[in-house]
């Protein structure tokens, strides 16, 4: 009995249609001893293994966004927050005086201390800002980076490869990660952006 094409996975594979094998098979010149079936199951299957070749072989530096918004621990959060929607990105590491990552500021750190009782989502503080008399955005307006930052961060090397990050970001439920030099410098981040750029994942598929 022939076996069955494996089913398309909707978050890895792409879905191929009769015509477009057909075409494809019409593009090879000679004779192909093979079914549109075969056809669609090899390459399928050569797809998955591509894919893994890549998330195991591509590494950090390769993917990662060089030119990274960043702050110093005394950077007043005010200033942290304008650089932030000025880049339009939803969190920047934070380096000492000596360009080493000491932790990560993000909208939910913003978010958290704006609100009680850990709320993490926009609409969230601005009802209960409405409800209340006053907003809590306003007790951190003489703060620094240093008081609402996540600490320790969490890093990765210049080599650390791409199924790697994904594993990490799952685990430490994160959306961005700084990327060290071999001096521990910062030298770019990886976000979940950067990842979805990969062909593997283009078109909105999901990590």
């Amino acid at each position: 009995m022939k076996k069955k094409p494996p089913e398309p996975d909707d978050a890895h594979t792409p879905d191929i249609a009769d015509d477009d094998i057909f075409a494809a098979m019409k593009e090879i010149s000679g004779y192909l001893d093979i079914t549109p079936g075969d056809f669609k199951e090899v390459y399928q299957l050569a797809w998955r293994h591509a894919r893994e070749r890549l998330l195991r072989t591509a590494k950090a530096r390769e993917i990662m966004t060089r030119d990274v918004a960043s702050v110093k621990v005394d950077t007043p959060l005010k200033e942290v927050a304008a650089l932030m929607a000025g880049r339009g990105v939803s969190g920047v590491p934070v380096v000492d005086a000596g360009d080493r990552v000491v932790g990560v500021i993000s909208e939910k750190d913003f978010l958290r201390s704006m609100s009680a009782g850990g709320i993490t989502s926009f609409m969230g503080v601005v009802a209960q800002c409405l409800q209340e008399k006053g907003c809590k955005a306003l007790g951190i307006r003489r703060g620094q980076a240093a008081d609402l930052m996540s600490e320790p961060a969490v890093t990765v090397e210049e080599e650390t490869t791409v199924l790697e990050i994904i594993k990490l970001f799952k685990e430490k439920g994160i959306n961005r990660v700084p990327v060290l030099d071999s001096q521990g410098c910062l030298t770019g981040i990886v976000s979940r952006g950067d990842l979805l750029n990969l062909e593997p994942f283009k078109g909105g598929r999901s990590l």
